[in-house]
């Protein structure tokens, strides 16, 4: 609905110099380059040049302590997080503590009735556990906030372990130990790691800490690095930003699953997905497997995604991907009637101008209306806010927000502006949660968009598609489109997208929705498509696309997925 802007991302020539002349692939080089690449150290995808756990503020004396537990037998229990970062990470700390000779199991909030994190009412929960009533807690991709949670612990008679990702509010929970790199003094250098990752420093610390004491000899415990398949989805699925550190472990997940040596349950989710493993990229954990582990968390119970990570039972993994593989299709259906209502509802009200939207509706699912506010963010490109009716005159708000937009930045604003409205809320920049009195929800949309307007000084925002400029013509081929998908890219380190102007020499439509093209440009002919453009195009284009790879009978070619097009002329 909103007309992008296309611009150039700025090239580092020197930078790209030095990789290719450390052997990188001179077109790599030069995106890897663009993208804050700077040393040929930083490419290495091995092990070894993983950041050493040690250098994790409280990893230590975290591991000394779940040595000491183990040794000593205690109860522990997992506290996860109702979406794919939460739930391998969990998968991670049972399959790794388990190895190691741990008494653990796992209690998964549900996102109705306890909400999210370490809660008083989770720890109730917690006491009445089938296994029994646990020694400790340990979170994964939660708890930094649990300041009440911990405290109803601690007078339950339960000592918790924090592990965390989420940034920090102005009081710490009371935890025996807080392993996040968030948080204040952390000298660990990538401040980037989603929570599986944090729970997957954890656990390295423990086998080291296990080996130090004698109980495996000096290379010797469980072999960590293949839990890499689950460290790589949850990272990808979290959206986390993919620095040096986060692509190592991205890298070493996809290798694992692409020589078919994953969990049973990633092998199924690959099934029910229609996806090939031995092809595995960054976008299938983001775009297919990924959301059928969030449906659970969205619709139903995340206990079976969990327990699709955790088993070793082939035909049980499958069961349960089938279940997920439902789930998320009733997912898709909810969450396409509720856009077009939000869309319909929108285009209606005719209201003036705004700096962002809010939409609401009695009927909405509260699991859902996240995956409305970022389509309707994309759509109209402003910071969004879709919300459900929760309880008696309490709405359930997700947010999705723009790169000029701190989201939650702005929710503190309305709160100091409009006290009393919001019951609660949490965040980061591009994406916040919130409740929110019903009553006050008129008042809240107007008071929403003076605080986008106040923080951003703008009441306009637009789209921007970042480019890497031109595609040499030796390099628009298959090959090279194969090369480009077996790196990872993914949030802070986009997957390159090039910028050419063409001749269209015949356009016709697929299923009424998406634009079939058969561009040229100088001596060479391009297969295109532009999903989900009806519209044709004129004569001559400036276009924004992306070298794909198109399979067809066995045969492998390059196509253009294109991002965006205009007449040449008219382009930015």
């Amino acid at each position: 609905m909103v007309t992008p802007k296309l611009v150039t991302r700025p090239a580092n020539d020197k930078a790209a110099e030095q990789l290719t002349a450390a052997g990188v692939h001179p077109l790599l080089a030069r995106l890897w380059a663009a993208r804050g690449v700077s040393n040929p150290d930083e490419t290495g995808q091995q092990w070894a040049n993983l950041i050493p756990p040690r250098t994790l503020t409280h990893v230590d004396t975290a591991a000394q302590w779940l040595a000491d537990a183990i040794d000593q037998r205690k109860k522990l229990l997992i506290i996860a997080d109702y979406d794919c970062d939460g739930a391998t990470a969990c998968a991670v700390a049972v399959r790794a503590l388990r190895s190691m000779g741990a008494l653990v199991n796992y209690l998964v909030p549900n996102r109705f009735e306890t909400g999210y994190g370490l809660s008083p009412e989770v720890v109730a929960l917690a006491e009445r556990h089938p296994s029994g009533k646990p020694d400790i807690l340990v979170t994964v991709d939660n708890g930094i906030a649990s300041v009440d949670g911990v405290e109803a612990a601690l007078a339950a008679g339960i000592e918790v372990l924090v592990t965390d990702h989420h940034l920090p509010g102005d009081v710490l929970p009371r935890a025996r130990a807080i392993v996040n790199p968030n948080q204040p003094g952390c000298g660990f250098p990538s401040k980037n790691l989603a929570g599986v990752g944090v729970i997957f420093y954890l656990m390295l610390a423990l086998r080291a800490e296990l080996r130090a004491r004698g109980i495996y000899p000096a290379n010797g415990g469980p072999r960590l690095d293949q839990l890499a398949d689950l460290v790589a989805l949850g990272t990808v699925a979290d959206v986390v930003k993919l620095d040096g550190n986060n692509r190592l472990l991205v890298t070493q997940g996809l290798d694992k699953m692409r020589r078919g040596q994953m969990q049973p349950g990633l092998r199924a989710l690959f099934a029910v997905a229609g996806r090939n493993p031995v092809q595995a990229s960054a976008f299938d954990l983001g775009f297919a497997l990924g959301p059928r582990i969030n449906a659970a968390g969205r619709l139903a119970d995340m206990s079976l995604g969990i327990e699709c990570l955790i088993t070793d039972d082939e035909n049980y993994a499958l069961r349960l991907a089938r279940e997920l593989d439902g789930i998320n299709q009733q997912r898709r259906g909810i969450e396409t009637e509720m856009q077009e209502q939000a869309l319909s509802n929108l285009e209606a009200a005719h209201q003036p101008e705004r700096a962002s939207v809010c939409v609401y509706h009695p009927d909405w699912h509260q699991g859902v209306v996240g995956l409305v506010a970022s389509r309707l963010k994309e759509a109209y490109w402003r910071p969004t806010l879709a919300f459900a009716r929760a309880g008696d005159d309490e709405l359930r708000g997700s947010g999705r927000s723009i790169p000029d937009v701190h989201l939650r930045d702005v929710l503190d604003l309305v709160s100091k502006r409009l006290p009393g409205a919001i019951l609660k809320f949490g965040g980061h920049a591009m994406a916040a949660g919130l409740t929110l009195r019903e009553s006050a929800y008129a008042q809240f949309q107007d008071a929403f968009d003076d605080a986008v307007r106040t923080l951003s000084g703008k009441s306009f925002f637009e789209p921007i598609i970042e480019t890497d400029g031109s595609l040499e013509t030796g390099y628009a081929n298959a090959d090279v489109a194969g090369l480009l998908q077996q790196q990872v890219w993914g949030a802070g380190f986009p997957a390159p997208v090039f910028r050419d102007t063409f001749w269209v020499r015949h356009q016709r439509l697929l299923k009424d929705k998406h634009l079939k093209l058969s561009l040229e440009r100088g001596h060479q002919r391009f297969d295109a498509i532009w999903f989900n453009h009806p519209e044709t195009l004129p004569e001559c284009i400036d276009a924004a696309y992306r070298l794909d790879q198109n399979v067809w009978n066995g045969m492998v070619s390059a196509q253009l997925i294109i991002e965006y097009a205009g007449p040449a002329q008219d382009a930015a």
